[in-house]
């Protein structure tokens, strides 16, 4: 319920009564244009031909971004991650939340008006509507009247559409997990996998269901983002805000009619910032957690002020500060440390992924055998190593080691060890005993691909030895 038609008692305390098991009433979204309805587009077309080129592009043989979980390998463009990689994973999201969080207090929830997903698929679901059923009093109109032969095409064309979206939205999302060449392949001659199968028709009603039905519910009830995004808020964040100073009070009035004798602000109560709004809220009651900054009534306000002959502005990506006092304060505290915490972070982050080794090294000492073994003039002991390829291509690794005296490694075999493999293998290191005059000394192992030298690891450990005379 908008604050246009509440009734007297309710507007006058600014009370508003929800309740909690009544089903909202259908948005009716009147179709708008203007500069933040075509930056919305201009924003989700490049997610979208991202989101379903991905899985098609072929790198190395594969697809360029397949997260392979039956092999537990994610392969990303020219790298590949396993499951001991999952620190990148998360460092990479808690990048995205500070990224998140640096963004809101900078400029509020345009992730969510502008490239949130649910948003996204929303518009095209909304666009299939327009093209099927008309604009906001054509759709009403249409669901007042009875059923019919065009009710019937025009229904039925609108939600073919939005089934034909869910269903490539879901091909294409499964495609992530599974080759979407073979998938397609495998739905096409009903011999595609039953999980396979299960995914791709959940996917698919979810979609359907969220875009198609659920849309702002999904953003006012579901989405925690909503919940916690006003800790992130102050005076300076910019975000869509209804200039009241200018524009109350409200009143109708014909173009270019003098309003300083009725004395009127600039808003004329039209409600077209409601009728655009697709969580159905009022942006002139002021600053709400619904409200996803999706610009769409600054759009509508735009519209109506260019026809009145008013200067536009009356809503607007504005502070709070500059309407109360006419400045904004850009830089500030909480965003200067949010933006060093974040800069920092992806530093760090870049520079690990970039002098990241596609060759991972363990060394466990085996648990079988004594501390060590004297095997004639030598001291040996014996290690399990674990050398996990990384790698997109297939290499034969040698191992050396090295320390304060002069060791051996004995019973290694080079082995070609396929991408994606870990070559579990014993191994002894051993020493002449005369020259060992400590009970432990440091090693290091080194593992380096044959054909590729500049790829290697190290691993360091201690070499145990018997216990000297006189101590």
């Amino acid at each position: 319920m908008t604050k246009s038609n509440q009734p007297d008692e309710e507007r006058d305390t600014g009370i508003r009564y929800v309740n909690l098991y009544e089903a909202d009433n259908k948005v009716y979204m009147r179709r708008v244009k203007g500069f933040y309805q075509r930056l919305r587009r201009y924003t989700g077309i490049p997610l979208l031909a991202a989101f379903a080129l991905m899985p098609w592009l072929v790198i190395d043989g594969r697809p360029a971004m397949l997260f392979d979980l039956s092999e537990r390998r994610f392969h990303i463009l020219w790298l590949s991650f396993g499951p001991q990689d999952g620190m990148f994973l998360a460092w990479l999201l808690i990048i995205a939340a500070f990224l998140l969080f640096t963004v809101t207090v900078l400029v509020g929830r345009v992730w969510c008006g502008f490239t949130c997903p649910q948003t996204v698929w929303t518009q095209m679901f909304v666009w299939a509507e327009f093209q099927c059923e008309g604009d906001r009093n054509k759709r009403i109109k249409l669901d007042a009247q009875p059923w019919g032969p065009e009710k019937i095409v025009r229904k039925g064309t609108k939600h073919f559409l939005w089934l034909l979206i869910a269903a490539l939205t879901a091909i294409t999302f499964v495609g992530y997990f599974y080759p979407v060449r073979e998938l397609i392949v495998a739905l096409v001659t009903l011999d595609i996998h039953p999980a396979a199968a299960f995914w791709v028709f959940f996917f698919t009603a979810a979609t359907y269901m969220n875009a198609g039905f659920m849309r702002e519910q999904v953003c006012k009830y579901m989405c925690p983002y909503a919940r916690f995004q006003s800790v992130m808020y102050d005076k300076d964040t910019l975000t869509v805000f209804y200039n009241y100073r200018r524009g109350e009070p409200r009143g109708p009035r014909k173009p270019n009619e003098d309003v300083q004798e009725k004395g009127l602000g600039d808003c004329i109560d039209c409600s077209w910032c409601v009728q655009v709004c697709p969580v159905d809220i009022d942006i002139r009651d002021g600053l709400q957690p619904d409200c996803i900054d999706c610009g769409l009534c600054v759009d509508a306000c735009n519209t109506v002020m260019d026809r009145m002959n008013y200067p536009r502005g009356l809503i607007s990506f504005t502070t709070e500060d500059a309407i109360e006092k006419g400045k904004t304060q850009v830089f500030r505290p909480r965003l200067l440390a949010y933006g060093a915490v974040l800069l920092v972070m992806i530093g760090v982050f870049a520079y690990a992924l970039t002098t990241r080794q596609p060759v991972g090294l363990d060394v466990l000492r085996d648990r079988g055998t004594r501390m060590y073994r004297i095997s004639g003039p030598e001291v040996e002991n014996v290690y399990t190593l674990k050398i996990n390829n990384k790698d997109r291509e297939t290499h034969i690794y040698d191992v050396t080691v090295s320390g304060d005296y002069p060791f051996e490694l004995e019973g290694y075999r080079p082995l070609p060890v396929e991408e994606g493999e870990i070559l579990t293998i014993p191994v002894r290191v051993a020493v002449p005993r005369s020259d060992l005059d400590t009970v432990k000394a440091a090693i290091t192992l080194r593992v380096q691909a044959r054909e590729k030298p500049e790829i290697f690891t190290e691993h360091s450990t201690t070499f145990i030895g018997p216990t000297l005379r006189g101590q």
